[in-house]
């Protein structure tokens, strides 16, 4: 049974717990056959909001075995076809948003302004792919005069896609689009934590979609294995946390199939010498807090030269104190809670630690005394690199601070740690710059801004923040698979069949 916007967003309103008790296989729903339940609670309120019914081994097999049968038809559907149905996808995923929206900000706390735009990304690169995948899809190779050689990109086949749920639609569409664009076929498995946003961002595109080319099951991490392990299953993308991504790089490197993993992340910032400490203050904020410190490229460490270390940290600790903690769907909400009380007894475990070995509370530094999974901005100072708050991902609006005597000295510190996922510099000198471009390996450096780029980029994350292309174009790429193919006549006079 299909939930309209309206019996949606009135459940949402009434708080009323939201039964997600179906998958969708071969272009239908199919009510869950399950008896295990997944149930999740409001994080603004504490109420109960939805029950999720994973799928069972069984279902996932099926919802495999849709895509297999449909992956040939897909395959020889012409390139222009298969675009105009993932445009299509994006037009319905744009009028959707406001829906797409509250179900997010209902299901993980995130700012519904930011939800919504959240969904409008998720059209903009659904429709991104359509338009790259009409581009170059092989080479011609320089060969003899009486003979063709090219090199072909061609499809996997069964796609796996597994995502989170911090930041789902652009997670999922640019997955779910750079693996159908080129011909794959995908079984799409949404994070249980934002399984109802997850679930409609899928459907939405899957209506666009002849049957069994997008196949979504709903579930949690046995849902994943069951899917990672099926041999049918050429190629998983994941993308998700770490521990989570080490589970399924075991499943699938035991079958010899492709993986591709963007998992979690300890980004650090570091301010230089010579900057502006209220702009930098600001970039440590907008870094540390957006989406409540629930990204995986939140700024997680922080090191500030001793030079102006004293001003960054009073100008932060103000932008700390004047923030607004409150629900996500109230406007003037600057912070809304975090996901659940799991991550927010993460997050507490995390500051509590640091306190008891030395770091100095600046500002917040405890769950707010109200209902729902609150966490204040909060401010560390004296942080070190042995802390977990400093090691592990906190995934909370917490800016954890080190004081360097150095340029070098920091960007060593900033360098250090198994994620290597992205980081940011912030300083007047260009030489600085450019070392930090060339020294971090993380798979992308900015400089002198914490968000921001242009389209079209790449990145690889580097050592336990996964491997693989997560995005741009090299993400299509690595949805394809080469072959050499080799062309010659026949000689003149010679004969069509082989003795």
């Amino acid at each position: 049974m299909t939930t309209t916007p309206a019996v949606r967003s009135q459940e949402i309103a009434e708080k009323r717990p939201y039964r997600l008790g179906s998958h969708h296989l071969a272009g239908r729903d199919v009510p869950a056959a399950g008896t295990r339940e997944v149930r999740r609670a409001d994080p603004a309120t504490g109420a109960p909001a939805a029950v999720v019914v994973p799928a069972t081994a069984q279902e996932v097999a099926a919802a495999v075995a849709a895509a297999d049968e449909a992956r040939a038809g897909w395959r020889r559907t012409p390139p222009g076809e298969r675009a105009a149905a993932l445009r299509r996808a994006a037009e319905a995923v744009r009028a959707a948003a406001e829906e797409l929206g509250a179900a997010l900000a209902a299901s993980t706390g995130r700012l519904l302004g930011q939800s919504t735009e959240s969904a409008l990304v998720a059209a903009d690169l659904l429709e991104e792919a359509a338009t790259a995948g009409l581009g170059p899809a092989g080479r011609t190779l320089a060969g003899a005069a009486s003979a063709l050689d090219v090199v072909r990109r061609e499809p996997h086949g069964v796609v796996a896609v597994i995502t989170p749920w911090n930041d789902p639609y652009p997670a999922a569409a640019g997955l779910l689009a750079a693996a159908l664009v080129p011909g794959n076929t995908v079984v799409h498995k949404p994070s249980e934590r934002s399984a109802v946003p997850g679930w409609r961002l899928a459907r939405l595109v899957a209506t666009a979609l002849p049957p069994g080319v997008l196949d979504v099951v709903n579930g949690d991490g046995e849902t994943g294995a069951a899917l990672a392990a099926d041999p049918r299953v050429a190629l998983v993308a994941h993308v998700g946390s770490t521990a989570s991504g080490r589970a399924i790089a075991q499943a699938v490197g035991a079958r010899g199939a492709r993986l591709l993993r963007e998992n979690g992340g300890k980004d650090p910032l570091l301010v230089d010498a010579g900057v502006d400490p209220a702009w930098a203050a600001r970039q440590i904020a907008t870094g540390a807090f957006t989406n409540t410190g629930q990204l995986c490229t939140s700024v997680e460490r922080v090191y500030v030269h001793e030079s102006v270390a004293d001003d960054v940290l009073a100008a932060l600790v103000e932008v700390a104190a004047g923030m607004r903690v409150g629900p996500p769907t109230e406007g003037e909400t600057e912070l809304g809670p975090l996901v659940d009380d799991a991550q927010l007894a993460v997050v507490d475990a995390h500051v509590r630690a640091a306190l008891a070995a030395g770091a100095r509370c600046l500002a917040g530094g405890a769950p707010l005394d109200r209902p729902g999974s609150y966490y204040p901005p909060t401010v560390l100072d004296g942080c070190t690199d042995d802390m977990d708050v400093m090691r592990e991902e906190t995934f909370g609006p917490v800016a954890a601070v080190t004081r360097v005597a150095s340029f070098e000295e920091g960007l060593r510190r900033a360098g250090s740690g198994r994620y290597g996922l992205a980081a940011t510099v912030l300083t007047p000198d260009l030489g600085h710059a450019l070392r930090a471009a060339d020294e971090l390996e993380v798979g992308t450096v900015k400089i002198n801004a914490v968000f921001g780029g242009a389209p079209g980029g790449s990145a690889d994350p580097r050592r336990d923040s996964g491997a693989g292309a997560g995005y741009g174009p090299d993400l299509l790429a690595a949805m394809t698979q080469l072959k050499a193919v080799h062309l010659e006549a026949l000689p003149t006079g010679g004969t069509s069949s082989v003795a």
